[in-house]
């Protein structure tokens, strides 16, 4: 488990496994001082000290400043996935997270109904640090020009045969 994993985890325990966590976390992963941390993470020190001291509980925007800044210090990535399509296929997602080859990967939607809004959902996915991109095949040869991540193009051929028998007995 790494830093950020277990300073989650101890935010969700208690505000005392939380204070001693990050303490913990601060001084000895990450080898910092409070000022250092503060100084990286924009948290003010007043405030870092009261919540370490056990003073003050942090708010859920402190926490996700927090956690943010032990990502970047530790160079923690989250790996995600993004899936651009239309709300009707989005909702047919079920898993948010995969495990792939041993590594857990969030998928992220991004819905678009329009080419122009696919190649701009696109570009803000790669932007948002997604690790590669699926979409439909009408867009994927536009954003493989524009993007630098792996693309892969959703290839409904049980759908498309279903919705052609589908559209054929609506013609009887």
């Amino acid at each position: 488990m790494n830093s950020v994993e277990i300073v989650i985890k101890a935010a969700f325990e208690s505000d005392e496994c939380f204070q001693e966590t990050l303490s913990r976390v601060i001084k000895n992963d990450l080898r910092m001082s409070a000022v250092e941390f503060s100084d990286v993470s924009g948290i003010p020190i007043s405030t870092l000290y009261k919540i370490l001291s056990g003073h003050r509980d942090p708010n859920m925007k402190t926490v996700r400043e927090i956690v943010k800044t032990i990502k970047r210090i530790e160079g923690v990535k989250d790996e995600f996935i993004a899936v651009i399509a239309a709300r009707p296929v989005l909702d047919n997602i079920i898993e948010k997270k995969m495990q792939i080859d041993g590594r857990l990967i969030t998928i992220r939607e991004y819905s678009a109904v329009s080419m122009e809004d696919a190649i701009v959902a696109a570009i803000k996915a790669e932007k948002d640090g997604a690790t590669g991109l699926v979409c439909a095949p009408i867009v994927s040869t536009t954003v493989e020009k524009v993007l630098n991540i792996p693309i892969a193009t959703i290839m409904p051929r049980d759908s498309l045969i279903t919705a052609i028998k589908l559209v054929a007995r609506k013609t009887e």
